[in-house]
């Protein structure tokens, strides 16, 4: 049995440790890791494995602490609070993570889970297709039994660290046949596969943050399987719910961003009308902090209203800066990458379409939305 670490004495633990390794960190750059930085990245995850501050409330027979997830979410505070990443990206540490942890075989967690915390093993996330993104359900992408093998033919976008990656967590359909949700099964495949192609995907704002993936004939042994055949989508959408990040980090993470909106006031001269719609920008701020304090780990309805009025919020505040920028906004800077990025955040992690559906239809008892 782990040793029982009372939550303040490991807080500060987190923080002193932090205050003296801090340096080595890249910025926090948030869930995924961007290209540029895979090498600190890495570097950082492997300096976090060493001192014991990987893994914190993984198994200790896989290379965790075996803590608690209170002691999780303590550490991800205290992360947010230094301004640097908790763990290299949220794909391998938290979903394959997580995933190998309640469904995989002896034999899959050997070969996946300590290496993965100590970065051995880099993550990316094979799920969006051209026509199947926030509607996960209508994926086309196929992995067809061969005996005990699987052969994967389709397309996977927007996947996020695709290039550096040298494992990917996919979900494929395995029976055409059944209903949309049942014949999906979820699966670990070594991204050095033959068959396998990845391309940069060019964004507006010139950066290639994500990629697109081409699966031809692609052969996936039995053992890449995880969860039962054809229960891939349970397997996904227990990992998603059940490892929700905790609450502290994201209020932080919050604050943060309403302090750098509040400088527009510092920053420019603003009219009236600008100040007042600053002043707008800001309670609503307020009070998704509040809220979000109020939810604690925030189920999946309460998750969809933050979701949404926090990327509505982001989305306007971007453009009001770009408005108090004036002609300088059309030139290459700050001002006009937040504004080329901006409509990102409204399809990114589910589309603010989605988000209203789930208010609507969850929260607010309206009728679903027709199909056809």
């Amino acid at each position: 049995m782990p040793a029982v670490i009372d939550l303040d004495e490991f807080r500060s633990a987190a923080a002193s440790w932090l205050a003296a390794n801090s340096a080595h960190a890249p910025r926090d750059y948030g869930a995924i890791c961007p290209p540029d930085l895979i090498d600190r990245g890495i570097a950082w995850q492997q300096r976090l494995f060493a001192d014991g501050w990987a893994g914190i409330h993984w198994p200790e027979e896989n290379g965790g602490r075996g803590l608690t997830p209170q002691h999780q979410g303590v550490w991800l505070e205290q992360c947010a609070l230094a301004g640097v990443p908790p763990v290299l990206n949220m794909v391998g540490l938290v979903l394959a993570g997580g995933s190998i942890i309640r469904f995989g075989t002896d034999q899959q967690k050997d070969l996946h889970l300590r290496p993965t915390l100590a970065a051995e093993q880099v993550w990316c996330q094979l799920f969006s297709e051209p026509g199947a993104g926030s509607d996960l359900g209508g994926l086309t992408t196929r992995a067809e039994p061969d005996g005990d093998r699987f052969v994967v033919n389709g397309q996977k976008v927007w996947c996020s660290g695709g290039r550096y990656s040298g494992w990917g967590i996919l979900m494929a359909r395995t029976n055409p046949e059944a209903k949309k949700h049942d014949g999906i099964s979820f699966f670990l495949v070594d991204m050095a596969s033959p068959g396998i192609e990845v391309r940069p995907l060019k964004q507006m704002t010139g950066e290639a943050e994500f990629d697109e993936v081409f699966f031809t004939d692609v052969d996936l042994p039995p053992e890449a399987l995880l969860g039962p055949l054809n229960g891939g989508w349970g397997v996904g959408m227990a990992v998603l719910t059940s490892e929700r990040g905790h609450i502290g980090a994201s209020v932080i993470g919050l604050e943060r961003r309403l302090a750098g909106i509040a400088r527009m006031a510092e920053d420019h001269k603003l009219t009236a009308v600008q100040r007042d719609r600053l002043v707008g920008l800001l309670s609503r701020g307020k009070v998704f902090t509040w809220m979000a304090r109020r939810q604690g780990p925030i189920a999946s309805t309460a998750a969809s209203l933050m979701k949404l009025g926090i990327t509505e919020l982001m989305f306007e505040a971007s453009m009001l800066r770009g408005e108090v920028a004036g002609a300088g906004a059309m030139l290459e800077g700050p001002d006009a990458a937040g504004m080329l990025a901006a409509p990102g955040g409204r399809i990114a992690g589910g589309t603010s379409q989605v988000q209203r559906n789930i208010i609507g239809e969850r929260l607010l008892g309206l009728p679903r939305e027709p199909k056809g």
